[in-house]
């Protein structure tokens, strides 16, 4: 028996919900034409969405690179229409929920913004958080914040995310220990926090960001390791951006008699959706814009987007950073000491001449 004609809606959409898996929300789709109907009519996909990640009621347009313009007012191009708009919800909402569990896990950091202090520039610059290495030629990389007397006063650390949509899974930070001081301090906070948003598109400052989520306190150890925190449920990100809060500091520099936080590592893994959606005018009560960019696989678009990244057009962006930290190195440093350059496959020719 098809129990889509032959039951009620209501029962009928109480078994499809109980469809947690958007692959088989799919297949479900593609058993008949009645049930291909029934699920788009009923938003199913946008449904089991808004289960998934409940800061998706916050869309209230999709768009496409190529919208269909209706052609007229009558009642049977308006049912057309109607029709065309759920499916392409449906579609939409499909792929979103695909993007949103099923692509591979991986770092979602892409570069680093603006640290709320730093004690010595360029050598203790936040972009030192974005290399795994605790040293760099022999030296210790790490940011640090600047001094204060009261152990009460925050930092904050501001990255870019790798796309308008990120799907955050686990977070790590890793203090800074100094072994060049008696003791070997280790500088962290007591808690951290993190933030996850949007800039501000209203503000004439482009560092005013809005941020829609907020996470728990998580304690910090007073420990050199990659400490990671685990959030509640997976986040999803809607803007881009991450804001990282310390909150409390710990240890005392016993050269100026000074509280400060330093960190060598920052670290957030997750699924980025940036080769398939992005963000279109987000608002300070969260509302947003849902753009497609393509309706293509999203395991098979993050696949071509590993061979690309591991390709000579994202070589040069990286070996630009190294070269900023090259920089840094040598502020603190003699010519005379080698720098160590992150291993790669690359022919650096073309490198080694812009140097």
């Amino acid at each position: 028996m098809d129990f889509i004609k032959n039951l009620d809606t209501d029962t009928s959409l109480a078994i499809l919900s109980c469809l947690d898996d958007p692959s088989d929300l799919v297949r479900a789709s593609a058993v008949s034409r009645s049930w291909r109907h029934f699920v788009i009519k009923q938003s199913l996909s946008k449904s089991l969405c808004l289960k998934l990640f409940h800061q998706l009621a916050s869309v209230d347009r999709i768009l496409e690179t190529s919208n269909e313009e209706s052609s007229g007012p009558s009642s049977s191009v308006m049912e057309d229409n109607t029709t065309r708009l759920l499916e392409r919800e449906h579609r939409v909402y499909a792929l979103l929920a695909k993007g949103c569990t099923s692509s591979p896990i991986k770092s979602c950091v892409e570069d680093a913004i603006t640290a709320s202090s730093t004690d010595r520039l360029p050598e203790e610059s936040i972009l030192n958080t974005l290399d795994e290495r605790e040293r760099i030629g022999g030296t210790p990389s790490y940011w640090s914040s600047s001094g204060h007397h009261k152990t009460s006063v925050p930092e904050t650390l501001v990255y870019k995310l790798k796309g308008d949509l990120c799907v955050i899974t686990e977070l790590s930070i890793q203090p800074f220990q100094d072994f060049f001081d008696p003791g070997r301090p280790i500088y962290s906070s007591h808690y951290v926090r993190f933030r996850f948003g949007h800039l501000d598109n209203k503000s004439h400052d482009k560092n005013n960001y809005v941020w829609t989520y907020t996470s728990q306190q998580f304690p910090m150890a007073q420990e050199n390791r990659l400490q990671n925190f685990q959030l509640p449920e997976p986040v999803l990100c809607i803007g881009g951006f991450m804001l990282v809060e310390f909150l409390g500091r710990v240890q005392r520099c016993d050269i100026d008699d000074l509280y400060y936080i330093c960190v060598t590592h920052v670290k957030a893994m997750g699924r980025s959706l940036a080769k398939s959606f992005r963000v279109v005018d987000p608002d300070e009560s969260g509302k947003f814009g849902l753009k497609v960019l393509s309706y293509s696989d999203p395991q098979e678009m993050n696949e071509k987007e590993e061979e690309e990244e591991a390709g000579p057009s994202a070589f040069r962006p990286m070996r630009n950073r190294n070269l900023e930290q090259l920089v840094n190195f040598l502020h603190r440093h003699s010519t005379d000491v080698q720098y160590v350059w992150p291993e790669s496959d690359e022919d650096h020719e073309s490198d080694e001449e812009e140097v």
